[in-house]
């Protein structure tokens, strides 16, 4: 009984929640940089001219179930430096779930930023995240979040362990909506009214 406790309490995983840090227990990381994301930012002129190597955002998540169970739960970090290329901020790749109808929560800690909810139709909604705001992602949306601020943008996220994530759809599609600086405010542009620097 002693054995099993222990091992319990040296699995059990700790968070620095406003640094948006896991430790503890086994966790996964990954970092993307800009040369990862060549075709997701709409400016290549001015994306050519970052060093490949500038950090976009990082993800740290703990995944106490395998991902193939059904009815368990992920839980995780993701923190997006400040930045922009030429006019449109630093963001996520973006993606829906793999499997269409499971949901996601995201909870702000620190920074300023936008959620991006993109339907299978392109539809899209946008909800402010700032420190304390938490939001609900349905099934069937794609989701990105942006940094809006001068700092860096830290949420904390729970899906479910089955989920899985399709990158690929919004890599070949897109968003229909970019969130750019006009007149150094955040402003949701749709995408047929962008155009290259």
């Amino acid at each position: 009984m002693m054995t099993f406790a222990k091992a319990l309490i040296e699995n059990q995983p700790t968070l620095q929640w406003f640094a948006g840090e896991l430790s503890g227990a086994p966790v996964h990381k990954s970092v993307t940089n800009t040369g990862q994301l060549a075709g997701f930012f709409q400016d290549k002129v001015s994306l050519a001219g970052i060093d490949p190597a500038t950090v976009v955002y990082r993800v740290e998540w703990w995944e106490p179930v395998s991902p193939t169970v059904e009815g368990g739960l992920f839980w995780g970090s993701t923190i997006i430096e400040p930045g922009r290329v030429g006019n449109e901020y630093f963001m996520t790749r973006g993606h829906f779930h793999t499997i269409r109808n499971r949901a996601e929560y995201y909870c702000t800690v620190q920074g300023n930023g936008m959620l991006l909810l993109m339907d299978e139709l392109r539809n899209i909604k946008v909800e402010i995240m700032s420190p304390g705001s938490l939001h609900y992602i349905p099934g069937g949306f794609a989701h990105r979040a942006v940094n809006t601020g001068d700092t860096a943008l830290c949420f904390w996220a729970c899906w479910p362990s089955d989920a899985g994530h399709d990158y690929e759809t919004v890599a070949s599609k897109g968003f229909s909506a970019r969130v750019l600086s006009k007149n150094g405010k955040p402003v949701l542009v749709p995408e047929e009214a962008v155009t290259e620097a």
